[in-house]
């Protein structure tokens, strides 16, 4: 053997190491993912079908199942526009000139390609805790500017990886979490639900102090993950090496062609909005606790509608942007109804003992989960489970609730913190299943493939931590009765 073939043998046995063990983690879960995985929309009628047959075989009336689902259907109709905004304004706000004014100068902070990963994981985890849409877009366009900087070689698999760390441990856990704005907005609680979990303000969900060290938690345990993963040098891929474009991601300029294009280029309709608005959030913020009010979902998405407005200043820009945004939205309008209409069966269709499947479930939860410890792990452990199916927290949660908190309600574990716990453990999967990937593939121009294997490890450490926390915290608690508005 040659001096220059064992030389190449040598360099290729350096390149071996923790490096290649996450690309060959990647391929393999990859591979299997790409092999069995149907669409998100499969999953969701499918889980119609189990649930309808389920009722029936507990003695329901397959006509009842029947009209159960048609109600259903169309009773969480506000609840997917306000979520579909909550999405549209964060991408908006995003693809505003100030926030990309704010991404160049970001994206000189880091000296170094780990810094350049766990700056931008610790950053989409604390924007996520605002608004999951803004963390997500944001996070890909930093991710992007970085990329150009020549005098740092970034690994863009893994810089990518970690602007996914909001979508995949963060969002649920602050303010734009589906479950706990839900909650705290009696008119988003279907009628089903109030008499379960009643009211339950921020106050008792992201508001409290054993959120706050599960924050902390989060993302130290992220920041360190992105460190010891991210590729060494000669291991690195930048987006060259990939062969991303990274000259096309500005709007193009629209520019003003006939008289009647005025008012579009101008910021005297954008002025007058602004004003009109403010009088009512005057209105909405000085009668009451600001943070209540920030909580309810029309509220939440009205600010952040007006700051995106403010930002582009004017409507083309705004409306442009707005319209980049609407791709990102599919899935939420078409999946959320199959989740009502699931939600519905699973609490309208009673048997001839007048008992619905949530109650059956419900005492079979009771009847595994003795006290609060090993109800916050079953519910972790299943949430998580369904999560990898059914990746729509806001959706799915309206599956779970009935009976997650009506076996809560039965042990008197604390309900905020149980749907704190449903919000930990729900969003993990999000690291697996690529769902909610999409947008952000979309602007880094990469395929689930090249960031699945960094987000699979994030999630086996996540994991087992996060649950251990949260059973561990749930005894910080004292139980409260539901809280139901009028009574």
């Amino acid at each position: 053997m040659s001096n220059e073939q064992l030389m190449a043998g040598t360099a290729v046995g350096r390149q071996q190491p923790s490096g290649s063990f996450v690309e060959r983690f990647s391929q393999a879960v990859v591979a299997w993912s790409e092999k069995w995985f149907p669409d998100a929309y499969v999953f969701v009628v499918v889980a119609c079908a189990v649930v309808g047959v389920g009722a029936i075989q507990h003695g329901g009336d397959p006509l009842a199942v029947s009209q159960a689902f048609g109600e259903g259907f169309w009773s969480i109709i506000p609840f997917t526009m306000q979520m579909a905004l909550v999405a549209i304004t964060g991408y908006v706000l995003a693809m505003s000139p100030p926030v990309a004014w704010m991404l160049r100068a970001l994206a000189r902070v880091p000296s170094t390609s780990r810094g350049a990963v766990v700056f931008i994981g610790t950053l989409s985890i604390l924007l996520s805790l605002v608004n999951w849409g803004l963390s997500l877009i944001f996070s890909g366009l930093l991710v992007r500017e970085m990329a150009r900087r020549t005098d740092l070689r970034l690994d863009y698999r893994a810089a990518g990886a970690a602007g996914y760390l909001g979508l995949g441990c963060g969002f649920t856990l602050g303010m734009s979490s589906s479950a706990a704005q839900l909650q705290a907005t009696p008119a988003s609680i279907p009628a089903s639900l109030m008499p379960i979990t009643g009211v339950i303000e921020f106050s008792q969900t992201i508001l409290t102090w054993q959120n706050l060290v599960v924050v902390v938690l989060v993302t130290a345990v992220s920041a360190l993950v992105c460190y010891f993963t991210t590729p060494s040098a000669e291991n690195t891929k930048t987006a060259q090496d990939l062969g991303v474009d990274l000259t096309q991601d500005k709007l193009a300029a629209a520019q003003r062609q006939r008289p009647g294009d005025y008012l579009e280029f101008s910021p005297l309709l954008t002025i007058a909005v602004l004003l009109l608005a403010a009088g009512w959030l005057y209105g909405k913020f000085s009668s009451g606790n600001p943070l209540i009010t920030l909580s309810q979902l029309n509220t939440y998405n009205f600010v952040f509608l007006l700051l995106g407005l403010l930002l582009h200043w004017r409507p083309r820009s705004f409306l442009e942007s707005f319209g980049r945004a609407m791709p990102s939205i599919g899935g939420v309008l078409l999946q959320f109804p199959f989740y009502g209409g699931i939600g519905y069966v699973l609490t309208k269709v009673v048997n001839t003992h007048g008992h619905t499947l949530s109650d059956a479930i419900a005492t079979w939860f009771v009847s595994l989960a003795h006290d609060s410890t090993i109800f916050t792990i079953l519910v972790s452990i299943y949430s998580a489970f369904l999560g990898f199916f059914i990746p729509s927290a806001g959706g799915k949660w309206v599956i779970e609730a009935p009976y997650i908190m009506d076996a809560a309600n039965q042990i008197q574990a604390h309900l905020g913190w149980t749907v704190m716990v449903y919000n930990i453990a729900e969003t993990l999967p999000n690291f697996i299943n690529p769902f909610w990937m999409l947008p952000l593939l979309g602007i880094l121009r990469l395929k689930s493939k090249d960031l699945v294997g960094y987000t699979a490890m994030q999630f086996l450490v996540h994991f087992p931590i996060v649950i251990a926390v949260a059973a561990i915290l749930m005894h910080t608690f004292t139980y409260i009765p539901p809280v139901i508005p009028g009574q």
